[in-house]
């Protein structure tokens, strides 16, 4: 019995050290003559606004508008996540 437990234990360490060899062979460095990616102008990349724009702000007032002018019309409570498709009017009159 004891004998067999040792060959058990053997075979089970053998799988493990082969997978992990196999591993990091898999993870070693080949070169290929692929062209490399470039991340473009980074200096003329415009950077993310910080703060709201008036048209921002006329959409929000838009859409908040849309939203209670629907709760009014079904009687049902505004919920999380139930926005509609909304298109935004640039030529309507601000809030």
């Amino acid at each position: 019995m004891n004998q067999r437990n040792t060959l058990v234990k053997l075979m089970i360490s053998g799988a493990v050290v082969a997978a992990v060899g196999l591993s990091a062979w898999a993870q070693t460095i080949t070169t290929t003559s692929a062209p490399t990616p470039s991340a473009g102008n980074l200096t003329s990349a415009k950077a993310k606004p910080t703060s709201a724009t008036p048209q921002m702000i006329q959409e929000a007032c838009q859409r908040q508008r849309a939203r209670a002018a629907k709760a009014q019309q079904s009687g049902t409570p505004e919920q999380f996540g139930s926005e509609e498709p909304f298109t935004f009017n640039p030529n309507a009159p601000a809030c």
